[in-house]
């Protein structure tokens, strides 16, 4: 089964379909978050630090890091940002841009083997950044997309993704180090943007034998309630093969589906992931007093 590795200095994460699903949060990213934004373009990076490390607190295994705010130097903010959020955590990075010269950046930047996010089925865009992921050995995520636009058949993305693979060896890119986002579109204008994503996921797993991200939250987009949907949403996700998500380790309801598919999908031996972190702690007391019934039996 294919296993993609991706590392900081000193810790290593693989996705894969056998492993536990990897949660990549997805706070460091000013798009839509305007003060966010501001800070960053002035040079304040205190919300950054605080995103950092309460995502990896809350369970991200990788983090996100997108610099991406109009009329600002994005190659030197990235890069900047990327050397910040490695002195404060150990987790891999998704280097995020869709500006080469900023991916570029960010790459020379990093310590590890990053996950680069992204490419697409574009042809300029595969020849500016293949060659990138290949020079500085990462991995990349496909997005499934390319010249035609976004399609709503599935099976046209599918064809995308296979291009981008194939592409991707012709650089020495092998299939374990790509990828693959299927694109997931907002359930409340596209009502079979769900059905349209599992289909998608099961083809890539069962046919082209690659590991899946996405952005998760973007299935929930204009709707009530969008941490339930996200949950549901992922959990059904991981059912049809999803490896790996880029998406908010914040919410309770989205940690808590991730862990109980993990567990159902056997992937928490023992469920013990589950039980260390559910578990209720004994009342006050209690504890004390079972040890005291253990050392009278002893």
């Amino acid at each position: 089964m294919t296993d993609t590795v991706v590392s900081s200095e000193t810790r290593e994460v693989v996705i894969g379909f056998e492993r536990p699903f990897v949660l990549i949060g997805e706070r460091i990213n000013p798009t839509g978050r305007r003060l966010l934004a501001e800070e960053m373009k002035k040079g304040d990076f205190s919300r950054v630090e605080t995103d950092a490390l309460s995502q990896v607190g809350a369970g991200a295994q990788m983090l996100d890091v997108n610099a991406g705010i109009p009329l600002a130097d994005e190659p030197a903010l990235l890069a900047r940002t990327v050397e910040l959020v490695q002195s404060l955590t150990d987790a891999p990075l998704s280097i995020d841009s869709s500006i080469v010269a900023a991916l570029e950046s960010g790459l020379l930047a990093y310590r590890g083997k990053a996950l680069v996010n992204s490419v697409t089925g574009e042809e300029e865009r595969l020849e500016q950044v293949l060659p990138l992921i290949a020079k500085h050995g990462a991995a990349v995520v496909a997005i499934s997309n390319d010249e035609t636009g976004i399609s709503e058949d599935p099976d046209v993305r599918f064809e995308v993704a296979k291009k981008i693979v194939g592409r991707a060896a012709d650089h020495g890119i092998p299939r374990e180090d790509v990828v693959v986002d299927p694109l997931v579109m907002p359930i409340g204008a596209i009502a079979t943007a769900g059905r349209q994503v599992f289909h998608l996921i099961r083809r890539l797993r069962d046919e082209l034998g690659v590991n899946t991200t996405c952005g998760a939250s973007n299935i929930s987009f204009g709707l009530p309630n969008r941490a339930g949907i996200n949950a549901a949403f992922l959990a059904m996700a991981i059912g049809a093969g999803m490896t790996s998500a880029i998406t908010n380790p914040l919410e309770a309801e989205i940690r808590q589906s991730i862990m109980a598919a993990d567990v159902l999908n056997g992937r928490d031996p023992n469920c013990a992931t589950w039980i260390k972190t559910y578990r209720e702690p004994p009342a006050a007391g209690e504890e004390g007093r079972r040890r005291e019934n253990r050392r009278r039996r002893g």
